[in-house]
């Protein structure tokens, strides 16, 4: 090498051609050291490098990308690898002169640097790059690469939390030269992902580079950046098993409410479990999630489902009570015999016990229980034909035959209105029973359009 002992430079750069014979290790090291010392013997690095202080220095800027290490609390932390190349009209000299030396590495402090940061810097201590190297050559380039551990502001929009997309830029510029003085250019349309390490909850799917030429409000000269955007996809498998799943099985649940029998005294209970399971996802849902004002996708389908879960333990309790109508409670008006226990009842396939779709239905105009009730007036009058035809004429028993009559009139008076108040009862239970299956139909098709929704609008 022609440096000696001034360091090694990257595996990417040619070495330096040996020079003198075989035999004369030490000559090329006393050439690096001499280049040197003629190099920075008058050499400041205050002052920008041009031989016109009206001259404009042409900077490049090459952004490689390494690793995505944290996107919390819209802060992005990434780990970069940033290269900057100027020329030095200072720093060349005649390679021949020097037993064919092309380039030296030397710290980075001895030459002037361009104060190129990063505008949107996110970090408390505003750390810079690496105190690396810089690769000088014959001709006055410059090359510094150097490694830093950035943290940017990113504005995250979780719309479609998990399954969003982020934009986060990563503006580099000069702090004191405006345009007049360093014109920054990117040296490459994009940044550089051949060495990404791949993130296990973030996806690259590019990272476009443009320059862009601003005027501030404080100057009025050009200042001229450097606008990496990163295009970033969350990958949304962890929370598809872990939060949406679930929520879609327990939403399921809710709907079977009102599949229970009335007079099992849980269907409330049942409820108010799912509304509390659901409460503790969406629990999860905030703590995992970043702020920000817009309302998730996941978030609107916890609040939906939560809602339809809150309104079908309200109909529950509504149709208990319709269940439990007592002994007291008015006949089932018209309309709703006619709406419910005719048409919704065959539409959801409702039945008395013992009937199926396939039974044939009674007819309409022939309640049930009438027949019984009829009973007890034909058992009568056969009484009274055979108080007659048998050994008992009404001309001897009349003393006993009004009590008979009254006793046995009472006894059907009071067996026709224990007919009719069990036939009004078993109406209403009947009107709660086809209710539950109409509301839980509905509810399975609101929760299954909700999930459709959901995963279609994601996709």
């Amino acid at each position: 090498s022609g440096e000696g002992s001034l360091g090694r430079g990257p595996p990417s750069l040619p070495p330096s051609p040996a020079v003198g014979p075989a035999g004369c290790g030490g000559a090329p090291g006393r050439v690096a050291h001499k280049l040197l010392h003629d190099l920075f013997a008058n050499y400041s690095s205050a002052l920008r490098p041009v031989e016109d202080t009206d001259r404009v220095l042409n900077v490049t800027l090459q952004v490689t990308l390494s690793q995505i290490i944290d996107m919390r609390n819209q802060v992005l932390t990434s780990y970069l690898w940033v290269r900057r190349g100027w020329l030095d009209a200072h720093l060349a000299w005649d390679k021949d002169a020097y037993d064919g030396i092309d380039s030296i590495r030397v710290p980075s402090g001895y030459v002037w640097r361009p104060d190129i940061i990063l505008y949107n810097n996110a970090d408390d201590h505003f750390g810079g790059s690496m105190e690396t190297n810089v690769v000088l050559r014959s001709d006055g380039r410059i090359t510094w690469d150097s490694p830093a551990i950035t943290k940017s502001s990113c504005k995250v929009d979780v719309s479609y939390f998990p399954f969003d997309g982020q934009r986060c830029h990563l503006t580099f510029g000069s702090w004191t030269h405006n345009g007049n003085q360093i014109d920054l250019h990117n040296k490459l349309d994009t940044g550089d992902l051949r060495d990404f390490v791949e993130n296990v909850e973030w996806e690259v799917l590019g990272m476009p580079a443009t320059r862009n030429v601003i005027t501030y409000g404080c100057c009025s000269e050009p200042y001229p950046d450097v606008t990496y955007t990163l295009l970033l996809r969350r990958r949304a498998s962890f929370y598809i098993f872990n939060l949406l799943l679930p929520c879609i099985m327990v939403s399921f649940l809710a709907p079977l409410g009102f599949y229970l029998p009335a007079d099992s005294g849980e269907k409330v209970s049942l409820g108010v479990t799912v509304l509390l399971a659901l409460t503790v996802f969406q629990l999860l849902v905030a703590e995992s999630m970043p702020p920000s004002e817009s309302v998730p996708l996941i978030g609107k389908y916890y609040i939906a489902t939560m809602t339809m879960i809150t309104a079908s333990t309200a109909l529950t309790i509504f149709i208990m009570n319709v269940h439990h109508c007592g002994p007291g409670a008015q006949p089932v008006p018209p309309w709703a015999r006619w709406l419910i226990l005719h048409h919704m009842a065959r539409l959801c396939c409702v039945y008395e016990v013992g009937e199926s779709c396939k039974s044939p239905r009674r007819a309409p105009g022939r309640p049930a229980g009438k027949e019984d009730g009829s009973v007890p007036r034909e058992s009568l009058g056969e009484g009274e034909v055979g108080a007659e035809v048998g050994g008992c004429p009404r001309n001897r028993c009349l003393c006993h035959h009004d009590g008979l009559l009254r006793n046995v009139g009472y006894i059907a008076g009071c067996f026709r209105r224990h007919r009719a108040t069990q036939r009004r009862t078993s109406e209403w239970k009947k009107v709660a029973k086809v209710m539950d299956r109409f509301f839980m139909w509905v509810f399975f098709f609101m929760v299954f359009l909700m999930s459709v929704l959901v995963l279609g609008k994601a996709a």
